[in-house]
């Protein structure tokens, strides 16, 4: 493992490791580690004044900006106002003049009262619930010891938190899945009740024991989210949802917005009520001591918790995952899962997820329910293109033939006569190109950087080459213009590319690359067959390629439709023959 271990910004603090409820699905007490039974039940002053401390100590080392600390169980709130004032007070004092402090609480509610929301409101702790739906759906595992429904209890919660006093504490509501509960009537009792944001979480499993599949799909989990995901839109989107914002935002280029998605690099670090220093606690999933490093707050400073082996399997971004996922296009937004969810024995964690066929379904899901939605027109559409850089038109191409006073003469009318052959790419080009510069020397085409119009072309040549010329640069300037307006693409340079028109002795390539030439050849491919060769292969390369986003898409669909029906096939799904006979002529 290489590379500067990545500083911790997320502590999750244990104040209790006790629970006022017996929820049949929680990952502390009904899954492989039991090592709650032996921790006390509350944290000590020592164990909050040595945690505050070592935050302050590492923020201070690493100069963080800011760190979060979620107060968390258990059930936080069964610590008591006196404790929980007392670990507000202490990070408080700790963090002061070295980092902004973002304390959190995450709570089943039953306990929540002013007394701890005025507590709440002087420190600024923000709160989430727990609550996995209606009724039926809530009452499903969310019980008491003794069967008693807890749903009444956390409604009031949730109906006190959405008072006006106390609204700017609402962290939003966090809803473990059942895929026996009626996805419809989950999010339509959550959007209810109005939450600044709902998170749904899979539950937690592994392949050593896997989630309910009652009716043995593979993607049951992916048409549960898939059913919310339609109530969702259909509703207007009227509150975020973390997992679909995670899932649209990767797709468009963007980040991951949850752990549970995404190649971004843990940043959190687990402190248990005796001061156990832990990773993150989905690992109690997998087997007894998965979460344990053998450190602790008296001894070890976050730094070395850091450099935990185990800790940096989670850093790695795309070299953590297993090499089926590092060859699966839609790795960047499921990220492999969740680490717990790929855990299998023997061979550890270096499996796909537990739910992989769900997570490339929802994925998949998504993406074909908002690609046109949420598509850049610029790719599709000239005009907006040109709305969003510089309106050109051909009449500029003119002044640049008579401010060449003669110097360029017949061989740059024939270019552009020539260049006029492909009639759609010559018109808009017209509409575009504002500045051309003859170069006196060196690359036959160099891209303007400062605006989608201006193009450098060698002097020198005969018509054809200055047409071929005009429409590759064209193309290059485009493709850049397009590029500053939309993500076309995201972690360009994680995966190599074979070029087809290449030889293997050249080597691989980023997608960048792959896509550029690409672009270049359609365009050109369509004045001279023979810049088809390979393009096809190349298409379904990226295509399946994980770096392509969802306008990357949308112009792999265009390059599509410019060449199919002109030179036989697009690729997927087609013929090549008659485009590599095309690109013989």
């Amino acid at each position: 493992m290489t590379g500067p271990a990545v500083p911790f910004r997320e502590i999750v603090l244990k104040v209790h490791s006790r629970c006022d409820l017996a929820c049949d699905h929680c990952y502390v007490y009904e899954h492989a580690d039991q090592s709650w039974r032996t921790r006390p039940k509350t944290i000590s002053d020592h164990v909050v004044s040595r945690t505050a401390r070592r935050l302050a100590e590492h923020a201070r080392t690493h100069a963080l900006p800011s760190v979060t600390v979620i107060l968390h169980g258990g059930e936080p709130l069964l610590a008591g106002p006196a404790r929980l004032r007392r670990v507000c007070e202490e990070f408080t004092s700790a963090l002061a003049g070295i980092a902004e402090l973002d304390l959190r609480i995450h709570t089943n509610g039953l306990q929540l009262s002013p007394r701890y929301l005025d507590l709440f409101d002087e420190f600024d702790v923000k709160v989430g619930i727990s609550l996995d739906g209606d009724r039926a759906a809530n009452d499903r595992h969310r019980r008491y010891a003794d069967g008693r429904s807890s749903h009444p209890l956390v409604l009031k919660a949730v109906e006190l938190l959405r008072q006006d006093r106390y609204r700017h504490l609402d962290l939003g509501l966090l809803c473990t899945i059942d895929i026996a509960n009626d996805p419809v009537a989950v999010l339509d009792a959550l959007t209810g009740l109005e939450p600044p944001l709902i998170d749904f979480l899979l539950p937690h499993a592994t392949w050593d024991e896997p989630p309910p599949r009652p009716d043995g799909s593979p993607t049951a989990y992916a048409e549960w989210l898939l059913t919310v995901f339609d109530r969702w839109q259909e509703q207007g989107r009227p509150v975020p949802v973390r997992l679909f914002s995670s899932v649209l935002s990767t797709l468009s280029g963007g980040p991951s917005l949850t752990e549970s998605l995404g190649l971004a690099p843990t940043d959190l670090v687990v402190v248990e009520t005796d001061g156990q220093l832990e990773q993150v606690d989905s690992l109690k999933s997998a087997y007894e001591g998965a979460a344990a490093t053998g450190f602790d707050v008296f001894t070890h400073s976050f730094d070395e918790v850091a450099a935990h082996p185990g800790v940096r399997a989670r850093q790695l971004g795309l070299a953590g995952v297993s090499e089926t996922c590092r060859r699966c296009p839609v790795v960047r937004s499921c990220g492999g899962g969740l680490y717990t969810h790929r855990y299998r024995s023997p061979g550890g964690f270096d499996h796909p997820s537990v739910y992989c066929a769900d997570l490339a379904a929802l994925i998949r899901g998504i993406e074909d329910r908002t690609a046109a939605a949420t598509e850049s027109p610029a790719v599709r559409d000239p005009d907006e293109l040109l709305a969003a850089q510089q309106d050109l038109t051909r009449t500029l191409l003119a002044a640049l033939h008579d401010g060449l006073d003669g110097r360029g003469g017949e061989a740059w009318e024939t270019a552009w006569a020539l260049a006029e052959t492909v009639p759609e790419q010559a018109a808009e080009a017209a509409a575009v190109l504002t500045t051309l510069t003859p170069l006196a020397g060196g690359a036959p085409v160099q891209e303007g950087r400062h605006g989608y119009g201006a193009l450098g072309i060698a002097a020198g040549g005969d018509a054809h080459t200055l047409a071929t010329a005009l429409l590759r640069g064209f193309r290059r300037t485009k493709l850049r213009a397009l590029a500053e307006v939309t993500d076309l693409y995201a972690s360009d340079g994680s995966w190599d590319h074979r070029m087809p028109w290449r030889e293997e002795r050249e080597g691989p390539v980023p997608f960048s690359r792959l896509l550029s030439e690409t672009y270049e050849r359609v365009g050109l491919g369509l004045f001279a067959p023979r810049f088809l060769a390979g393009v096809p292969q190349a298409l379904d390369m990226i295509e399946e390629a994980a770096e392509t986003t969802v306008d990357g898409k949308q112009l792999l669909a265009v390059m599509r439709k410019e060449i199919n029906g002109t030179h036989g096939t697009s690729g997927r799904n087609g013929c090549k023959t008659d485009v590599e006979r095309a690109a013989m002529r």
